[in-house]
């Protein structure tokens, strides 16, 4: 039982309660087995926990003997650690007070052996330089001597270092023999020294064609004090940039030739930023320049000459900043000033090509559109006079039913086209971003400002307010009542806002950032404004005359088909229907609604709708008051009234209201002359002034006979 007190004691973790808990259920369940009735013991479960007790507390006894063993064994081995531990402590002493010792013993050392090497060098120096200068006379006697040279050191090709190292100090020192008397021993030691300087950059050439950098840094090294070390710089340049410009993509190939030249030349020159400035400026001034003439040079039209101009100057934009992670020196415009002196003289004529070559485009887009229409275009005669001259011509025809205005429509032509203003638009838009890579800082603005006039006058002057014109012009003047008018000019005025709104993206997006810091700015603003203020004038002028024409058209139409009969009939044996006067007129109305919500859009489609409702309720109302009512006629105009309120329901709240206003007045015509007066003071009439009313009342057919009891209202 003791193993199995451990085992359960010793389980992580360790709940009391669920172990006691245990005990009683093992308890039961023994008892249960024992007994027949199967009832509870709890004698037996009281034997069993004080056994359970007594046999934990021995436990106990055990295990606090045990513990008080193992803590002596750890206090016995805690005190031989601690022996162990001082005497270590004890020996790394000692070995600090050697170290320290030995370490000034090495120190004193030292500073004899400095003393030692300084007194020896203030011997060998001297000796040195006596050495030195006496192997030097002995090759300037060789020199002044006549015949060829013999010494080794001048005809062995490996020592050519050697030799370099003693002709350039003989060159120097022959620099100060004095003439004439030294005069062929100084010409001898120019020409031995002209010579090994050109072996030594045919070697450097061949170490490079071998891609030996030791040998190429060791003739670099000895030639930097020669005059002729810009010619090794040069001929590594020249070798290392041989044909580099037969690849397909010369740009490309470029930065990975210049990155990998630019670890040769750290490891090979002593001066890499200069001798890497010079590699660059060779690739920008020499094989660039000869790339981009010959690009540039050939027979190219305006437009791929603008094209090509752009393209190259933005990938050698591209390539400095791709170079300028190389040190070249302290001129942080290095590579700038390069590709300014490269591009200078495309630069100055640059805007005069861009200009011509965009009006010559922009032109031939309008025409090839025109001609594709087989349209020619002509003047326009707009002004004060010719509107003067189209309404005398409608007040003459209509009065003498005659045609004399000539009006051309073009078969609903509107002569507009997104596709060719996106084409256009195309164009300047290329050229806004040419102006901005190619422009210099100072132009850029007034550059910008002439390509937006070419803009302004290619789409908007050209062809939007030409189109605008001749949508006037096509605006018909109603003379008859035989067909009703067709108004193109709505989709004129929807093609014209698309437009104009794809013109002010573009001047937002690309011609603000380029003027917005300059005096072009308001200029260029005023410039644009002005001609969509004139555009949108004609605009508002067309929507007048377009209204203008369709009420026209209403008010003849109603006059000539609405017949006295319909408000008077004869007999009460009639269909309470609209007129058919008043059906032809809803359907054309409704067709006008339809028209001007698909073709206007915002506030304008609001407005017009507003003014055409109004408009209408201005030829109903005046055409009402030509007619007599008898009770079945005002039935009539009732269901007439129902009719244009039922069309005219899209126009508005005003309008809905005005034509709700006249509806109730031709309640006036119906109800019986007793009721007039409470009718007049309803709310929809009750605010009308008096003759309004007693206009209407007048319409009556039984006004006569009853006016003296209508006369009281």
């Amino acid at each position: 039982m003791m193993q199995q007190y451990i085992k359960e004691l010793e389980q992580e973790p360790f709940d009391a309660e669920e172990f006691v808990e245990r005990l009683a259920w093992r308890t039961i369940a023994e008892t249960k087995s024992d007994s027949d009735d199967g009832d509870f013991n709890p004698v037996l479960l009281h034997e069993s926990f004080v056994q359970a007790i007594k046999d934990l507390t021995l436990l106990e006894e055990r295990q606090q003997k045990k513990c008080e063993k193992l803590e002596s064994t750890v206090r016995e081995d805690e005190a031989v650690f601690f022996q162990e531990i001082y005497n270590l402590l004890e020996q790394n002493k000692q070995a600090i007070d050697t170290f320290q010792e030995l370490d000034g013993k090495i120190n004193h050392v030292a500073t004899k052996v400095l003393h030692l090497g300084d007194q020896l060098d203030s011997v060998n120096g001297p000796r040195a330089r006596v050495v030195d200068a006496q192997r030097l006379m002995i090759h300037l006697s060789e020199f002044l001597s006549t015949g060829p040279l013999s010494s080794s050191v001048f005809t062995d090709p490996y020592r050519i270092d050697e030799a370099a190292e003693i002709i350039q100090k003989l060159y120097l020192i022959a620099q100060d023999l004095p003439s004439p008397k030294f005069e062929t021993v100084k010409r001898k030691i120019e020409r031995k020294y002209c010579d090994i300087e050109k072996q030594l950059i045919e070697e450097f050439a061949s170490a490079i064609t071998n891609e030996d950098l030791k040998r190429m840094k060791q003739i670099a090294t000895v030639l930097s004090q020669f005059k002729g070390y810009s010619q090794c710089v040069d001929a590594y340049i020249d070798q290392s940039q041989a044909g580099c410009l037969l690849s397909k993509d010369v740009f490309g190939h470029l930065l990975p030739l210049c990155k990998y030249n630019y670890e040769v030349i750290k490891k090979v020159f002593s001066n890499p930023e200069q001798v890497m400035a010079k590699f660059v400026l060779n690739i920008y001034q020499l094989k660039l320049a000869e790339y981009i003439d010959r690009q540039l040079s050939s027979k190219l039209g305006s437009y791929s000459y603008l094209q090509t101009l752009y393209e190259l100057y933005s990938k050698t934009n591209q390539l400095s900043n791709d170079l300028s992670i190389f040190d070249m020196g302290n001129d942080k415009n290095y590579l700038t000033k390069l590709t300014t002196n490269i591009f200078q003289k495309y630069i100055n004529d640059y805007i005069s090509i861009e200009l011509k070559c965009l009006k010559e485009r922009c032109s031939g887009n309008l025409q090839k559109y025109y001609e594709s229409k087989n349209h020619q275009k002509k003047p326009i005669q707009s002004g004060g006079f010719q509107d003067l001259r189209r309404d005398l011509q409608a007040v003459i025809g209509t009065r003498a039913n005659i045609n004399i205005a000539q009006i051309e429509n073009y078969g609903g032509e509107t002569f507009l086209s997104e596709e060719v203003v996106i084409m256009i638009l195309q164009d300047t838009k290329h050229a806004f971003e040419r102006c901005r890579l190619l422009s210099r800082p100072e132009e850029r603005s007034t550059n910008a400002s002439q390509i937006l006039d070419k803009l302004i006058n290619s789409i908007l002057t050209e062809h939007v307010d030409y189109a605008v014109e001749l949508g006037l012009q096509a605006i018909p003047v109603v003379e008859g009542v035989k067909s009703p008018p067709e108004i193109y000019f709505f989709t004129v005025v929807h093609q014209s806002n698309n437009i104009t709104h794809l013109v002010e993206k573009q001047f937002m997006d690309l011609v603000v950032p380029l003027i917005i810091n300059s005096p072009k700015y308001n200029e260029c603003l005023q410039k644009k404004k002005f001609v969509l203020e004139d555009i949108e004038r004609k605009i508002n002028t067309g929507l007048d005359r377009s209204l203008n024409a369709i009420t026209t058209w209403v008010k003849l139409y109603l006059q000539s088909e609405q017949k006295k009969s319909d408000f008077k009939p004869d007999t009460d044996d009639f269909d309470t229907v609209a007129s058919h006067a008043c059906k032809t007129v809803s359907v054309y109305i409704s067709s006008i609604i339809k028209e001007i919500k698909v073709n206007l859009d915002g506030n304008n489609v609001t407005a017009v709708l507003q003014e055409l409702g109004i408009r209408l309720h201005r030829v109903v109302y005046d055409h009402m008051l030509q007619f007599q009512y008898n009770t079945a006629g005002a039935m009539v105009a009732i269901c007439d009234l129902n009719e244009y309120r039922s069309c005219t329901k899209p126009l508005g709240p005003l309008v809905a209201e005005l034509f709700e206003t006249l509806h109730a007045l031709c309640n006036l015509l119906l109800v019986k002359p007793e009721n007039l007066q409470q009718v007049c003071s309803e709310d929809s009439l009750v605010n009308l002034e008096k003759s309004i009313l007693h206009n209407f009342i007048q319409l009556r057919s039984d006004f006569k006979a009853q006016k003296q009891t209508i006369l009281k209202v």
